[in-house]
């Protein structure tokens, strides 16, 4: 591909949004389904964008995407850009002092369960205000963070290589969940030998159910004798269904499950384990009005919602 004179000036500030997505994905399918448009029509935004850098983007290697050379130089360009707009959007917001505008929150993807339920509850409030919400793993949305692509995250554990501002939220519990047929499902007082002798079901490496776990192990100088790596806590919750194994999860992804008797809690002396929800932003970052009214609302509001929901699931489990 011929590198084009000067061509790159005209790149438009959509096909650097919709190739930002692309990048952080490596998916163009997933990049579609947060953009909310065809995977055609993404790619078309793509190879028009490669056709104004004069050089490809994207390669692939087997069935996996990766950047290029010049696709990282783009990506690093792009977050550039983008951040700079947001920050005039901001700064006009702040000088307009009103209660519009638009929000960029990103949410761990346990955070999913519960925060678009909270999002309807604020925008009773704050109708004119937009939020756009994007879900990832905790690695994104630190990437997310540093970039200054988002204005607030809800997330677990706040980033130590950041220099940030976090704010509990609610507390977090931490169950463990079986299949009703399961043997365990009928027993009290379940202990963490028992627990160390089943097939259990965790995230990847860094999730926060898997800390959780590996620190109950931990705990009680258990080693686990079988464990099974997932994707996602929704094929966790499937597979704990097939009674495939048990799993330590986060209590606010099951409530559908335990009210339709799908999942079961046991019984385990000290559970449910409990860790924090926090509200996190850049430290340097000047919140708009309307991102303030957000972080304001998550922070006195979150805490008594996920208890009202949640909470009478964990009524019978021994008290931590």
């Amino acid at each position: 591909m011929k590198t084009p004179d000067n061509r790159i000036r005209n790149v438009t500030l959509r096909q650097l949004q919709i190739f930002s997505v692309a990048a952080r994905h490596l998916n163009f399918a997933r990049a579609s389904e947060e953009l909310h448009l065809t995977q055609p029509a993404v790619w078309m935004q793509v190879k028009q964008l490669e056709d104004l850098v004069g050089l490809p983007l994207f390669e692939k290697i087997g069935r996996k995407l990766y950047l290029t050379a010049a696709g990282d130089e783009m990506r690093h360009t792009a977050a550039t850009v983008l951040a700079e707009i947001r920050r005039a959007e901001e700064r006009i917001a702040l000088l307009a002092g009103g209660r519009g505008g638009t929000i960029a929150l990103a949410v761990v993807s346990t955070g999913k369960y519960f925060v678009p339920r909270l999002l309807a509850l604020f925008r009773e409030q704050q109708p004119e205000v937009q939020v756009n919400l994007t879900v990832a793993n905790r690695d994104q949305l630190v990437q997310m963070l540093a970039r200054n692509e988002v204005d607030l995250c809800v997330m677990g554990r706040p980033p130590a290589e950041l220099e940030t501002v976090a704010q509990p939220i609610a507390p977090h519990p931490h169950v463990v969940i079986a299949s009703p047929a399961h043997p365990l499902a009928r027993e009290r007082g379940v202990t963490a030998q028992q627990l160390a002798r089943e097939t259990l079901l965790l995230r990847e490496p860094g999730s926060g159910s898997r800390a959780v776990m590996e620190g109950y192990f931990a705990a009680h100088r258990i080693e686990p004798r079988h464990t099974v790596m997932l994707g996602s806590s929704e094929t966790i919750k499937q597979a704990v269904m097939a009674n495939m194994g048990i799993a330590f999860i986060s209590l606010h992804t099951l409530d559908l499950e335990l009210r339709t008797g799908e999942l079961v809690l046991l019984d385990v002396p000290g559970t449910p384990l409990m860790r924090e929800w926090h509200v996190v932003r850049l430290a340097s970052k000047q919140l708009a009005p309307s991102a303030q009214a957000l972080w304001d609302f998550v922070a006195t509001r979150a805490a008594s919602w996920l208890d009202a929901t949640f909470g009478r699931h964990t009524a019978a489990l021994a008290p931590p």
